[in-house]
């Protein structure tokens, strides 16, 4: 079965940390752009971070730089958020998604309407 699993999430005093991880099952990466994307009620969806697998391209949303980073490791077959300094506004569902393409920034990285496998998701909470 092909899947993308979201784990590390959680709940987090403003000024916290977290590292999310993306871990795919049932395919490589290798040749994948796998990216961040959250969602809070009554929003849109929206990108966050995303990283060509093949050459390590990684691109987060100006709004984030400073805070967060993303990360892979190729042998695990995993793509990895790390959100520092978070803040309440960052409170929402945050879904990793992967598409067999080199995107980039320029070529619509940060639109969810890209990507083809979506995985189900992992709660962030920013409370204090």
């Amino acid at each position: 079965q092909l899947q993308l699993v979201e784990s590390g999430g959680g709940v987090v005093q403003p000024g916290g940390s977290l590292r999310l991880s993306c871990a795919a099952s049932g395919f490589t990466l290798d040749d994948y752009t796998v990216g961040w994307f959250r969602q809070s009620p009554g929003k849109e969806r929206e990108g966050v971070s995303a990283i060509v697998m093949k050459d390590g391209g990684a691109y987060v949303h100006s709004s984030l730089k400073g805070r967060f980073t993303i990360s892979k490791d190729n042998a695990k077959n995993t793509v990895y958020l790390e959100m520092n300094s978070l803040k309440r506004g960052d409170t929402g569902e945050y879904y990793c998604t992967a598409v067999d393409l080199s995107l980039r920034y320029y070529s619509g990285s940060m639109y969810p309407s890209n990507y083809d496998r979506w995985g189900q998701g992992t709660q962030v909470s920013v409370s204090s």
